[in-house]
């Protein structure tokens, strides 16, 4: 869901100061990717989808990668510095100081809590405003609350307080209703409460869930909305509940791609990125993996065992069992199996990439085919080209990579290695096991080819011993006494 008009009354606040230490990692924990984006990239979509007033982001740990990495995607971000004062109140109180004069409602979300929605966002913001509240919270009931802050309500229901599990009592820890870490506040209110908060607590840190019990205390009205969908608010604390949002996120993906017409066979071994695009009728086969920026068009098959990324593929191509990254492939085109497809490769109309088939920087014409076996590398190929099985271009000289240029209609034989620079003129033919070391002619046949010499007894003289050597030493006595016997019947 994303707003057309902006809304001067809202301001999102994305908190991504934290180190993340159970993510065990030097990366930053709001840069680890599902669906093809950092965690933090999913929550910057979600709140640009609001069109709010302003997007504020709270860095800390490793500030200048995280900033680096928000202002690449979404350069009107205010990166927010949080000081030396620990927690999560602190970090919305050195946000909320970048934008003294607002007054209207500040959201306020986890930078790796990626799997909300700009819809549930608009309608919890609809709700607080709604219930003129002074804080409204995204909450949601699960099984094991572990990890999570927990929401105490009064003999009223109405919420009092949130307290987080390492401060929680047995009884206030075995609830089962958690933060979700999402929240709106009206901004006076946020201000002045949060000027009051305190850091006496087991971390020493200055929490924000705080404000609610302190807004309750002012007889302010605090409301919360169970969200029906727990998978929905999945943090992401360590690397187990990283593969699981990216597995819900994944199946999210999958869903909708079917949802629009993609026949999807085996969701649970297919992976796609959000920033991925699949027309209809496109069929999915099992264990494949459509990632970042791939474009695939109507009819296109693709898989089994297949990965692309950044990959354009056009309509009814068949992609089997291959690698392929940064590539163009045309319509009717084929690839695979067993084709590794390096970026700068465009397989033009009906052109086929076929079987342990390696390409780079290659373009390859309308009609043309590399069938097997082959590297092709620094190539330009015109139409209706066969190379035949065991072509190289050898592109590389040991101090810099040359081009190989072959004209339309040109047929090659087995086992040919092209030694680039050279070009090959239309209509041209090559012999099997050629070297093609200069230009061969537009029509011209080229060969490279050397008479055969045997050399009699070459083994036997120089691999003494050796079980070839006694082969060939039984092979040459049955000659011998098959001569004899032949002229003494003559």
């Amino acid at each position: 869901m994303t707003h057309n008009t902006r809304d001067e009354a809202l301001a999102v606040v994305i908190l991504a100061a934290g180190e993340g230490t159970r993510m065990k990692s030097a990366l930053p924990k709001v840069l680890h990717r599902i669906g093809g984006l950092p965690l933090v990239e999913h929550v910057l979509d979600t709140a640009r989808g609001l069109a709010p007033a302003h997007v504020l982001v709270v860095v800390r740990h490793e500030r200048d990668q995280v900033a680096e990495a928000v202002l690449g995607v979404a350069p009107e971000v205010v990166i927010v510095d949080q000081d030396e004062v620990p927690g999560t109140g602190r970090a919305v109180e050195v946000a909320l100081a970048e934008i003294p004069e607002f007054a209207g409602d500040v959201l306020v979300l986890s930078g790796d809590v990626p799997l909300l929605d700009a819809g549930i966002l608009a309608e919890l913001l609809r709700s607080h405003r709604e219930a003129v509240a002074a804080a409204t919270l995204l909450t949601a009931v699960v099984d094991d609350p572990t990890g999570y802050g927990r929401i105490l309500r009064g003999a009223n229901g109405r919420v009092t307080r949130i307290v987080e599990q390492r401060d929680a009592l047995a009884d206030e820890a075995a609830v089962r209703e958690i933060n979700a870490g999402v929240y709106v506040f009206r901004a006076p209110e946020l201000r002045g409460c949060l000027s009051r908060v305190g850091v006496s607590n087991a971390q020493g840190e200055k929490y924000l869930t705080d404000v609610i019990g302190l807004l309750r205390a002012d007889a302010l009205e605090v409301a919360a909305s169970v969200t029906p969908d727990v998978s929905l608010t999945l943090g992401v604390n360590d690397r187990v509940q990283l593969s699981e949002a990216g597995r819900a996120l994944n199946a999210r993906t999958v869903r909708h791609w079917q949802l629009q017409g993609a026949t999807i066979q085996d969701p649970d071994t297919t992976w796609i990125d959000v920033t991925a695009t699949l027309a209809p009728d496109v069929t999915v086969l099992p264990n494949t993996h459509i990632l970042r920026s791939t474009v695939i068009a109507t009819g296109a098959v693709i898989g089994p065992d297949t990965t692309l990324v950044d990959c354009e593929v056009g309509e009814r191509a068949v992609i089997r069992r291959a690698d392929a990254t940064l590539a163009v492939f045309g319509p009717d085109t084929s690839v695979g199996p067993f084709a590794y497809v390096r970026p700068g490769t465009q397989l033009f109309a009906a052109g086929k990439i076929g079987t342990f088939v390696e390409t780079k920087n290659s373009i390859i014409g309308e009609g043309s085919k590399v069938p097997h076996l082959s590297y092709v590398g620094d190539t330009t190929i015109g139409r209706h080209v066969n190379l035949g099985a065991g072509a190289i271009t050898a592109n590389y000289d040991d101090l810099a990579k040359h081009r190989t240029e072959i004209g339309d209609e040109v047929h090659t034989g087995s086992h040919n290695v092209f030694v680039a620079p050279v070009r090959l003129g239309e209509g041209a033919k090559t012999g099997a096991g050629a070297v093609i070391r200069k230009d061969v002619p537009a029509g011209a046949l080229a060969v490279s080819v050397a008479p055969q010499r045997n050399v009699e007894g070459w083994v036997e003289d120089h691999r003494p011993g050796t079980g070839a050597a006694q082969a060939a030493a039984r092979a040459r006595s049955a000659q011998k006494a098959d001569d004899g016997a032949q002229e003494s019947h003559g």
